[in-house]
């Protein structure tokens, strides 16, 4: 056997580092073979950075690879899920192999998104870089949580920790809930979620995340096209970015001046009427939409100049990015205008001299998402809060829910209505 080094072909993917080698290089950034009809995977070659898949090592990281698929395939081949020994123990890198290959079917049956492999992806990631690959899952005791809880409080604040604590703890839950260890993890009684006080100091830290209507309606002003429709469906619907990113072209009733969309991430069935600037800036988009490069996304509304998703279920978010630098953009205090970056002075004739300087939108915490809270924040005043939570995807678990059997369109028109009076004022 002569092992090459191995070379990027021409999708990125590391080549096989030699011609019998029993693995192939997956798209998700995984080592894999198909047995019996199922792909099985066998550790990483890649990982996720700003959205596009980097190599973990100079060869593919192919040996460990190798080495885990040798040592399961006499039972993937005979149809055994193959088990670690008693010798050995579960070890962190095992453990996470056997997590994720679980998540990946769920996404592809469509349990899951993407976007959620990926979050669990990464945090296996984490977990290994913490513990270790090879250290012994039923070895791993409260010191090495509480450690490990430290460390990522040193650079996420409480919101994030919470949510990564939450996913740490269904990786090793997984472990126990599958049979491959004999009793739950001890995570001592410091690896917990921060409490809910903390939780409400630190939003209360952050200040509100709210966009003005006077704000909005700046932003519009300059936005791109596409850019403009997505704010316009952020405010008028609700939408987030995963929304704006997934809409699918049949969600749309342009003539009639409807979206049908369940939400991406929970299915939960949506209808928003459409508010006239609303149609007639997705019409813009669609007149001058390009089919994309991937006929995978040729359902897809929003479409990027590079004939790409504006969201593809990686890590990056180019929604959040293009919103951020709208936000960012010098902003004349005395006429509220929005300008140029290189601009030297506003149209109304205003310009930087001494103390005084260009403004900005933008402040911390606040984004595109920010517009779903504006949304709710206004519509909230109208009412009417089964035909809110209608329009934004929101379920309740009470009894009216459960005997609600509709909502008139008349009703969820009121609450985009009202919204739509507050961002435009004498002119909605």
């Amino acid at each position: 056997m002569t092992v090459k080094s191995s070379k990027k072909t021409a999708n990125g993917k590391p080549d096989k580092p030699y011609p019998d080698f029993p693995l192939f290089a997956h798209s998700n950034g995984r080592w894999a073979k198909k047995i019996k009809g199922k792909l099985c995977y066998f550790g990483q070659w890649g990982k996720r950075e700003n959205g596009k898949l980097k190599w973990i090592d100079a060869q593919g990281n192919w040996q460990p690879a190798l080495n885990l698929y040798q040592a399961q395939r006499d039972d993937l081949h005979s149809g055994r899920k193959p088990r670690a020994t008693s010798a050995d123990g579960l070890t962190v890198y095992e453990l996470c192999n056997r997590f994720l290959t679980a998540k990946e079917r769920q996404r592809q049956a469509g349990d899951i998104t993407q976007r959620t492999f990926n979050d669990y992806d990464r945090v296996c990631q984490r977990i290994i870089a913490a513990f270790g690959a090879q250290r012994r899952v039923d070895d791993l005791a409260a010191d090495d949580f509480e450690a490990f809880r430290a460390d990522i409080a040193k650079s996420w604040g409480p919101v994030a920790l919470c949510n990564e604590i939450g996913r740490i703890r269904v990786v090793f839950n997984y472990a126990y809930e599958s049979g491959l260890i004999d009793k739950p993890m001890r995570y001592g009684p410091h690896f917990k979620k921060p409490s809910k006080k903390t939780l409400r100091v630190a939003r209360a830290e952050r200040g509100p995340r709210m966009l003005e209507a006077e704000e909005i309606r700046a932003i519009l002003d300059v936005a791109s096209p596409q850019l403009k429709a997505m704010i316009l469906l952020g405010i008028n619907c609700g939408f987030g970015n995963t929304d704006c990113g997934t809409l699918p072209l049949r969600a749309l009733d342009l003539d009639g001046g409807w979206i049908d969309f369940p939400r991406p991430k929970t299915g939960i069935d949506r209808r928003c009427p459409l508010w006239p600037e609303t149609v007639e800036a997705l019409r813009i988009v669609l007149d001058d939409r390009q089919e994309p490069i991937d006929a995978d996304y040729s359902d897809r509304v929003f479409v990027t100049k590079y004939r790409q998703p504006w969201i593809d279920g990686g890590t990056a978010n180019p929604i959040s990015a293009e919103t951020r630098k709208l936000l960012k953009r010098p902003q004349c205090p005395d006429c509220k205008k929005m300008n140029d970056p290189k601009a030297e002075k506003c149209s109304c004739g205003w310009k930087p001299q001494g103390k005084s300087k260009w403004e900005s939108i933008y402040r911390k915490g606040v984004g595109y998402y920010t517009l779903r809270h504006a949304h709710r924040t206004i519509s909230d005043e109208a009412g009417d809060f089964p035909a809110i939570d209608r329009i934004m995807g929101h379920a309740r678990d009470d009894m009216a829910s459960i005997y609600r059997e509709r909502i008139s369109d008349d009703r969820l028109k009121a609450v985009t209505d009202h919204v739509r009076s507050w961002l435009f004022g004498q002119e909605a």
